[in-house]
This record gives structure tokens, C-alpha cells and sequence, in this order.
């Protein structure tokens, strides 16, 4: 069975459809290769179509036979996401992993999407989660594993729900820390109650711990013209193997997360080394920023606004744990 340097193995993923976003280069590519490697059927939603292409030739240079389907898809705006799930609608075919990887980090200045959002809130944790309601019926259909890409950075801070939109102040790790927070919440509650009303689909979570990645690196449409010093730091330490991890060994928590029969819903997935920054992929306690299910619900309410859309309705009566309820069958837009 295929291997990572950190000797994760992947189980046969023949006759399995992926969808991966932020799948075109870093982490995302790697995970991408390994799970074409194990022999899922990938679909690849990318902004830049140039890109994309070149990620799918690197994909099918390694992994030859591989089969990679890109899709259009732009995070900062809503009606892109809602175009691509149309797309995969119209497919028809089951979603059987769903990994909510792509992200953007700390912007110098405020930034905002198409539809107003400010841009980390809006790409991180908003447009993902119009992406799992618009998927929904064929994530049900697959009965499949939901894995959300969160970040170390989401073990503190909170939700600023006096000035959500950050459009009184800004402060670019705030607003990342809010966004993966949010994110990591929202990941949770669709488990929570995926388990009471019986979708069938499993959500759980997991971060990467610190490895060199384009998420500091210089973003001229972000307004950051030149490399951070943090990532100078990272790309240093990780060339020598000292306490931060590789791009490759930093997918492997969202690998054992998405196709681990040990993986579970509800959980977290991260590195098992020093401060989880590094290391082989291993559950591990939840932030404490994730563990207040009212707050929870409070970001699903929240999270359904923003993004134009509506799951299946809940029902006041439904019991968390054991119960199940025929609901409407799928998620969509307003």
C-alpha cells in the first residue's frame, strides 16, 4: 500500500471520489498525489485554471493513469461555489471524501470578497460551508467522510461576534484565528448532527502544524509583496529538521483524518510531536475555542446566513445522541 516518508498508509481508495479544495500546489498537492497514489478518483476545484493544469500533470507524472477532474472554482465569491456545486450535481456522481483545505492567512490589510466578506472569514470558513450545502446530496449519497482543514492557530482567541466582519478594527490573526475557530466549529456541528439526523456523512477535524507553505510566502493580490520573516524562519528549521515539519509530512493529518478506518467524527486530527507542530498524524484533544456546542450552533446559525444557505431543517424535539429523523433530503441555496 502507498507510504509517506512518516509511513502512513492508505487504504485502497479504488472506485472512491475526492474532492479536495486548494489542491493546486503545498500541502494540498501533496495530499492530492497521495490519494491519486491510493487510487481516488479526484476532482480538483481551482481559481487559476493554469495552475491547476500544472498540478494535474504533476499529479499524473507521479501517479500515471491517475484520474484528476478539474473544476472551476473561486472561494471568495459565492456564486462560484454555488456554480460548482451545480457542476457536480449535474454529475450526479457520490462524493465519498470531501477535504476543506484551502485557506488564505493574515492579509496586511483588510481585504473583502465579492459578497463583503472580510476575506479570511469569507474563504476559510464562509464559503466552505456553502460548498458542503450545496454538495450535500451527493456527500449523503456517498456516505462520506467530511475532513475541515483548521490551524494550530485556532487552539486560542474566539469568535468577535461585536464586530464579526472586523470592519471597526482589523487585525490580520485575529481574523485567522476567528476564521479557523468558526470552521473548526461549524466541522464539528455537522457531525453532531449528521449522527442525530442520520446523513450519514462523518465530519471531523485537522490541522498541519507549522511547515513551510505559500500561506506566509510573498501574495501580491493579498498585499504581501515579499516573503514573511515567519516563513524565512520555517523554510529554515524544516531544512534542517528541527521542530517544524515538511509540506509532505504537514498533509498527513488530513490524510489520516479523511481515510483512517481509526478516524472518527468529531475529532482532531494533528502532528503527535512538540507542541503538535511536527510529526506523524495522531488524534488529539480538542482546542478549547471548540469545545462549547452552544457556540457551535450559534456559528451554524451564523455560518447559514452568510453563505445563502440552508441544511436540512432541525427539528426543536431531535435528541443529539442516538436519534435519528427524516429531515428534507439535501442542502441548498436560497
Amino acid at each position: 500500500m502507498p507510504r509517506t516518508p512518516a509511513d502512513l498508509t492508505l487504504p485502497d481508495l479504488t472506485g472512491r471520489r475526492a474532492v479536495l479544495t486548494g489542491g493546486s500546489d503545498g500541502i494540498g498537492l501533496g495530499i492530492a498525489t497521495r490519494l491519486a497514489s491510493a487510487g481516488a478518483e479526484l476532482v480538483l476545484p481551482v481559481r487559476n485554471p493554469g495552475k491547476g493544469e500544472a498540478a494535474a500533470a504533476e499529479i499524473r507524472a507521479a501517479v500515471p493513469g491517475a484520474a484528476v477532474h478539474l473544476e472551476d472554482l473561486d472561494l471568495s465569491s459565492l456564486e462560484s461555489v454555488a456554480t460548482f456545486g451545480r457542476s457536480l450535481l449535474r454529475h450526479g456522481a457520490p462524493i465519498h471524501l470531501l477535504i476543506n483545505n484551502a485557506g488564505v492567512m493574515t492579509p496586511p490589510e483588510r481585504q473583502t470578497t465579492a459578497d463583503g466578506l472580510e476575506l479570511q472569514l469569507g474563504t476559510n470558513h464562509v464559503a466552505h460551508v456553502a460548498l458542503v450545502a450545496h454538495l450535500l446530496p451527493l456527500l449523503r449519497a456517498g456516505r462520506a467522510r467530511v475532513t475541515s482543514q483548521i490551524s494550530i492557530a485556532a487552539a486560542g482567541g474566539s469568535i468577535n461576534w461585536d464586530d464579526l466582519n472586523w470592519e471597526r478594527s482589523y487585525d490580520g490573526m485575529k481574523a485567522y484565528r476567528q476564521s479557523k475557530i468558526a470552521f473548526g466549529l461549524f466541522g464539528l456541528e455537522l457531525d453532531r448532527r449528521s449522527r442525530a439526523a442520520g446523513w450519514g456523512i462523518t465530519s471531523n477535524l485537522a490541522h498541519p502544524g507549522v511547515a513551510p507553505t505559500s500561506l506566509l510566502s510573498a501574495r501580491p493580490e493579498l498585499g504581501r509583496a515579499d516573503d514573511t520573516p515567519q516563513v524565512r524562519l520555517i523554510r529554515w528549521l524544516s531544512r534542517r529538521g528541527w521542530v517544524v515539519g515538511t509540506a509532505a509530512t504537514a498533509g498527513l493529518p488530513a490524510l489520516m483524518a479523511a481515510t483512517s478506518a481509526e478516524a472518527g467524527g468529531g475529532r482532531l486530527y494533528g502532528p503527535r510531536g512538540f507542541q503538535h507542530l511536527a510529526g506523524r498524524p495522531a488524534e488529539q484533544g480538542l482546542y478549547k475555542p471548540l469545545r462549547d456546542e452552544e457556540e457551535a450552533v450559534r456559528v451554524w446559525r451564523e455560518s447559514e446566513r452568510l453563505a445563502g444557505v440552508e441544511f436540512p431543517a432541525w427539528p426543536d424535539d431531535v435528541q443529539r445522541e442516538g436519534t435519528r429523523t427524516d429531515l428534507t433530503e439535501g442542502g441548498h441555496g436560497r
